[in-house]
């Protein structure tokens, strides 16, 4: 694990959270952490560069944005129908994620999970069709979400 300076780690505590409605954020963050600009955009793109941040960007809030009807798919998928059925479901613009992880029980045989956010339910079946007809897996369970219980970024500092 890197170490980080007292300053990196006030840098990565304020940019966890929401950006400053600023058009100069990063100047904002910089004179919050008590350091410059430089240091800031320095920091972030080492840790882009070392694969520590894959993006920096917004994070829409899907219901506020209309996409109020989600559902998880559960696939049974062994490790290469995952890796070869993933890429394509990832890709698809209403699946926001999806992971591979390999299942511990024979009660529970699903392993390749894919979250769908839609308008209706029809989109999100519309989703759930594509990746049946683009890819080699077939069995699934469709699990509805009835509440949001939390959403958040994680917070490491």
């Amino acid at each position: 694990m890197p170490e980080f300076t007292e300053t990196e780690k006030n840098i990565l505590r304020l940019v966890q959270g929401d950006l400053p409605d600023s058009k100069t954020p990063y100047a904002a963050i910089a004179q919050a952490a008590g350091t410059d600009e430089g240091a800031v955009l320095k920091l972030l793109r080492r840790l882009k560069r070392e694969g520590a941040i894959r993006r920096f960007g917004a994070t829409i809030r899907h219901q506020l944005a209309g996409f109020d009807h989600n559902v998880m798919l559960a696939w049974v998928a062994d490790r290469k129908t995952a890796d070869a059925a993933g890429p394509v479901a990832a890709a698809h613009p209403l699946v926001s994620h999806c992971y591979y992880r390999p299942t511990q029980t024979p009660d529970w045989p699903y392993s390749m999970f894919t979250m769908v956010h839609g308008r209706d339910k029809n989109e999100c079946r519309e989703v759930i069709d594509y990746i049946l007809a683009n890819t080699a897996l077939r069995e699934y369970a469709a699990l509805t979400s009835l509440k949001e219980l939390k959403k958040n970024s994680m917070t490491y500092f």
